[in-house]
């Protein structure tokens, strides 16, 4: 998910290396038949050897590759390579139908081997399509924010799992949605689609940041009847002892007005951390810890007053890091948790905060602590309040900078 120069660098160049390793294996595995029956003490002769070099060749190289090699290793076979040495009738044939035969084997599979990859291609572009529409990238800015965006799927393969984000510049402000669906990987994908669906209609059309929350509640509620409907389709769709009864979805609603006053609803989500550009001291990141939380979506109907919760001012050059779960329970080999406060400190250490850098950031970070091995999702969002303020003689002007790379 995270990518620089130096790395691409990198594995270009350990990718050609391997490439051309694989080219040679052919090579390198008559050299050393043909040495062995050269120079053996024995006078043994491994001419038999060569059978497997046509598979070696087709398994990496291709098919046009492998029947040349083919053809060379059947010279290799007919050709005594000692001095007055000669192989009989039987050995000829014996080596030459068997090169034969795994020559033919080798190629049909290589050719089929060839189409495989060319379909597994076309199904990751459609896949990738398919998760930007979902999970689509973020733009730079909107209207009073610079923001950025990152996921890290705990499925192999996948670039999408079970959490999800969204901002979108509407006519009341800056809203932002930060979910998280229960389970991770490929079968929360239905969930994160009809949430993230809802919201980017919801978040236009409601002027009240509560009346976003209960359409993001009815579409859910809508989505898990029909998949009860689907996975039960004798029986009633909607019935307690349904698996999908046990469905739900975190959910922090945020609403960001162009003075950088902060209204929030929390439905179980972990609280976004704020950060402060080189601050003069203390620590840089504090995670803000308002009441009024409120259940899952999903677990229980929504009460009948939802009181947005006021989450303070931001400054200019202020931002909050908005994430899920999986950012602070992410664990290393001795089971220790990702120390998320300690690593936006570091990443708040600068005259200007840059959301693409900080995302980028806490992913190595994560990444580096686990070994690459990820228990759940992990979903980031960096918000950078960059509205400049009346400028007084006393106090300086900083800002949030704008990084032409996501850097996710």
């Amino acid at each position: 998910m995270i990518g620089t120069n130096a790395a691409g660098g990198t594995g270009t160049g350990t990718a050609r290396l391997g490439r051309a390793v694989v080219l040679m294996l052919p090579g390198l595995w008559i050299l050393s038949v043909v040495a062995w029956e050269l120079f053996s003490p024995y006078g043994t002769e491994a001419a038999q050897l060569l059978v497997a070099v046509p598979a070696i060749a087709c398994a990496g190289s291709g098919s046009r590759r492998c029947v040349v090699t083919g053809g060379v290793t059947a010279v290799c076979v007919l050709i005594p390579l000692t001095a007055g040495g000669t192989r009989g009738l039987g050995t000829l044939l014996g080596g030459c139908g068997a090169i034969a035969a795994v020559l033919a084997a080798s190629y049909l599979a290589s050719g089929r081997g060839v189409r495989l990859a060319r379909e597994l291609d076309r199904a990751r572009a459609v896949a990738t399509a398919a998760q930007d529409v979902v999970l689509r990238p973020l733009p730079a800015r909107l209207d009073s924010m610079t923001l950025a965006g990152g996921h890290l799927s705990a499925t192999r393969g996948a670039a999408l799992g079970g959490d999800l984000y969204e901002a979108v510049a509407t006519a009341h402000g800056v809203r932002v949605v930060m979910g998280d669906v229960r389970g991770h990987g490929l079968a929360a994908i239905g969930t994160v689609a009809a949430v993230l669906g809802s919201f980017r209609e919801a978040a236009h059309d409601e002027p009240e940041l509560p009346d976003v929350l209960r359409r993001l509640d009815r579409a859910l509620q809508r989505h898990l009847r029909d998949r009860a409907r689907a996975a039960h389709p004798a029986g009633r769709g909607d019935e307690p002892h349904s698996p999908l009864a046990e469905e739900f979805v975190t959910v922090l609603l945020l609403e960001l007005r162009p003075d950088g006053e902060v209204i929030a609803l929390n439905c179980g989500h972990p609280w976004p951390y704020r950060l402060t550009a080189a601050p003069a001291d203390g620590p840089a990141a504090r995670q803000l810890a308002p009441d009024g939380v409120l259940p899952p979506l999903g677990l229980f109907p929504l009460p009948a007053d939802l009181p947005p919760v006021p989450c303070g001012r931001l400054r200019h050059g202020d931002a909050l890091v908005l994430h899920t779960d999986g950012a602070e329970d992410a664990r290393d080999r001795d089971g220790a948790f990702f120390p998320l406060g300690a690593a936006l400190n570091r990443a708040a250490r600068h005259p200007a905060i840059v959301p693409s850098d900080v995302v980028a950031e806490i992913q190595r970070g994560v990444l580096a602590h686990t070994g690459g091995r990820l228990a759940d999702d992990i979903a980031l969002l960096v918000l950078c309040h960059d509205r400049p303020e009346a400028p007084t003689p006393s106090t300086p002007s900083t800002a949030c900078a704008v990084h032409s790379s996501h850097g996710v």
